[in-house]
């Protein structure tokens, strides 16, 4: 068997692996996506509440309704504030997937690249076996003529 024909198995190993690196990363890159998604559905609550709020004091509001709102609004920030961490976190995973895809692919492209290589050297040592088989027929096919 010829040295590419058996690598063979080997770039499909790479190819699996390339394959389940993109997987990962689209995970992820989904992951991201739904915490930055709830992130902005956060803030946009914020914004209509504390839009809500000052629609709401353009009368006399109580003491307890501005603590009250004051206390919701603090909620708020922290839940955003971790939103903001969760979204972070999920970058950052996203981007270690974004590089252990970028590597499967590279080394899947590398295996390739090796393969093609093992091909064109086979092929040209096919091609001198057979240029020599040409011409020792040739020789014998001389000298017999003579």
């Amino acid at each position: 068997m010829l040295r590419s024909q058996r690598l063979a198995v080997v770039l499909e190993l790479e190819q699996r692996r390339e394959q389940q690196a993109l997987e990962k990363l689209a995970a992820a890159r989904d992951q991201w996506q739904q915490h930055q998604n709830q992130l902005d559905e956060l803030r946009q609550y914020q914004a209509g509440y504390q839009q809500q709020i000052r629609n709401d004091q353009q009368g006399t509001v109580s003491v307890a309704r501005l603590q009250g709102w004051q206390a919701f609004v603090t909620q708020l920030d922290q839940v955003i504030g971790q939103q903001e961490i969760k979204v972070q976190k999920a970058k950052e995973q996203m981007e270690q997937c974004r590089q252990d895809w970028q590597q499967a692919y590279e080394r899947r492209r590398g295996m390739a690249r090796f393969i093609d290589s093992c091909r064109e050297q086979e092929q040209r040592a096919q091609d001198a076996r057979d240029q020599k088989a040409m011409d020792e027929a040739a020789g014998r096919a001389f000298g017999r003529r003579r």
